[in-house]
This record gives C-alpha cells, sequence and structure tokens, in this order.
C-alpha cells in the first residue's frame, strides 16, 4: 500500500484527489490549515478512518512528521487566487514559495523520493504559441501568483537534481467542478443569485480560455505520474478547445433559468490585474502517454453549473 501525504488535501482540486486515491487503496494524510478547505470535502473518509485529517498551516511546525514513511507527497496547499495576488502579495509568496521550501525539506530529510505538484498555465504569462507547449520560452508571468508558482518549479526542479527526488509539475488551465469556491462560475452564480436581473462581468467578456472538469484534471494528474519518465517532468493539463466568459455566463443563466439578464462590462481586455485574456495549452504531450480529455470546454463548464447550483 502507497503511502501519500496532500497538503492541500480538503480543499477543491485536493478532495478530489484524496477520493480517487482512497478509491486506489493508498493511505492518505491530509494536512490543510482550513483556510479554504473544509472537514466536509473530505465526507466520509474522514469517519470511517480513511484518511488522516492533520489541521495545521505549512509555515508552522508539528506537521513534518507525518513525512516518515511516506511515499509519494501531492503539494496543492496554496493560496490559489490569481486577481488576489495582485492585492496582498506578500501572502502569495509566504504561502506558495515559503512553504512549498517547507515541504521539500520535510522531504529531504524524511527520505520521501516523490513529488506531484500543481501549478498553473499562468505562468507562460501572455504567451504568443497557441495553444502553448510545456517547451514555450520565455516564461514570463504577468501575476504574482504566476511568478509564486513558477519560483516552486524551479526549487522543486534544483531538489529533483540536487537530492535525488523524483518530480511531477502540472500547469493546470481553469479546473472548475463541485467544492470550487472562487474563479469565474461560483463568482458569477453568488452575484446572479443576489442580483437574477443583472450580472457584473470583469473585462470585455471576450476574454477566451480553456476549462476542465476536476474529476478529468485529476485522472490526467494521475496517469502522467505513473506513465510518465525521467527525474523531472512538467505537464499541461486542460482541455483541447475555449471558451469565452459571455458564453460561460449564457450558460450559468441557462442553467438558473435567467431570461434577459443585463450584462454590465468593467470593460478592458484583461478582467483583472494579472489576468491572462486568452489561454489554451497544448496536450501533445499528455496525449503522447495515452491520456486526453473525454469533454469539451463547454461540456464541462456546463457540467460544474449543474454541479454548483444542485
Amino acid at each position: 500500500m502507497m503511502v501519500c501525504v496532500v497538503t492541500g488535501g480538503a480543499g477543491f482540486i485536493g478532495s478530489h484527489l484524496v477520493d480517487s486515491l482512497v478509491a486506489r487503496g493508498e493511505e492518505v494524510v491530509v494536512i490543510d490549515s482550513l483556510s479554504a478547505g473544509s472537514r466536509e470535502n473530505l465526507g466520509s473518509h474522514l469517519s470511517s478512518g480513511t484518511v488522516r485529517l492533520i489541521v495545521c498551516d505549512l509555515l508552522t511546525d508539528g506537521w513534518q512528521e507525518v513525512f516518515s514513511g511516506a511515499d509519494r507527497v501531492c503539494h496543492l496547499a496554496a493560496e490559489p487566487d490569481v486577481r488576489m495576488s495582485s492585492v496582498s502579495p506578500a501572502s502569495q509568496i509566504q504561502n506558495n514559495i515559503v512553504a512549498t521550501f517547507r515541504v521539500l525539506e520535510a522531504m529531504r530529510t524524511s527520505s520521501v523520493r516523490e513529488i506531484l505538484f500543481t501549478s498553473t498555465s499562468t505562468v507562460y504569462g501572455d504567451a504568443t504559441v497557441l495553444p502553448t507547449p510545456e517547451t514555450y520560452t520565455p516564461l514570463e508571468p504577468i501575476s504574482v501568483y504566476g511568478a509564486s508558482k513558477l519560483a516552486c518549479e524551479a526549487l522543486i526542479s534544483s531538489y529533483c537534481y540536487s537530492y535525488g527526488l523524483r518530480g511531477h509539475i502540472f500547469r493546470f488551465a481553469n479546473i472548475i467542478g463541485a467544492r470550487s469556491g472562487h474563479g469565474v462560475i461560483p463568482d458569477f452564480i453568488r452575484k446572479l443569485s443576489e442580483n437574477p436581473h443583472e450580472l457584473e462581468i470583469l473585462g470585455d467578456g471576450t476574454q477566451r480560455k480553456s476549462y476542465l472538469l476536476v474529476d478529468e484534471c485529476v485522472d490526467a494528474l494521475l496517469f502522467a505520474a505513473e506513465k510518465g519518465n525521467g527525474q523531472f517532468n512538467v505537464y499541461n493539463i486542460g482541455s483541447e478547445d475555449w471558451i469565452d466568459v459571455r458564453s460561460i455566463a449564457d450558460i450559468i443563466c441557462r442553467e438558473m433559468g435567467l431570461n434577459d439578464v443585463y450584462y454590465r462590462f468593467t470593460g478592458g481586455s484583461r478582467g483583472w490585474i494579472g489576468d491572462v485574456p486568452k489561454m489554451q495549452l497544448s496536450l501533445a504531450k499528455l496525449k503522447d502517454l495515452g491520456w486526453s480529455p473525454r469533454r469539451s470546454s463547454p461540456e464541462s463548464v456546463r457540467e460544474a453549473v449543474m454541479a454548483m447550483i444542485g
């Protein structure tokens, strides 16, 4: 039985990953401060004892001992909000970069040999090649969030080659679905629940990006970790198409049964500081391993909306 430590395992993507790991028969220990995640996301795993939860902040101590005897660390704990990274950059530096360093140090001293790290498409910045491959350069993130994730990738690379770790980096498109607490879909649902007649849309509504349901994301992540070769691997995870923000609003309004909603755009090509208006990732590397997404971006958005509104 593999022993896996999941940081941020009570959060959105983390809890879905825990579901899959438990289903595979792995022993799972979750470290989460519960600042964004919740016990409810881990459901029956806690009551049945199949998952152990350590409520702790990675910037403090008291969690490192659980790394002893672990085979793998899935490091998902992070400040996830791109928009807020321009408002409170110090938090991104501490909770993304410093926390990742502390995780790597705990792995080194406990002889844990493998790490799976959830990165982001924002490390590419305003890419001039679309769909963007993992080999794209130069990597020039335009948000503090993207910069912090790129710094984490570099730290993991250095530990892999300096200390013999094996690393898997996953650059995500927009991952959506049940248990998600931030992003355009929960934002629109929340706004429309408060005012079903008008919807504020950040930017001009033409921002066009790739979206993937969380179950497919987790499937791709575990598939690549098993099939990939090399000491340090980088993979894009997303869909093979994209959808614009206005179309997302249309889907949400339709699924909520709302008609004649007035869209009020704030204007500009970017919805916020650090927003990348156009993003689509090349999946050629994952497809060469044998994995492809089952749904399109519009299909993923529709299913995510249905899951969130019940």
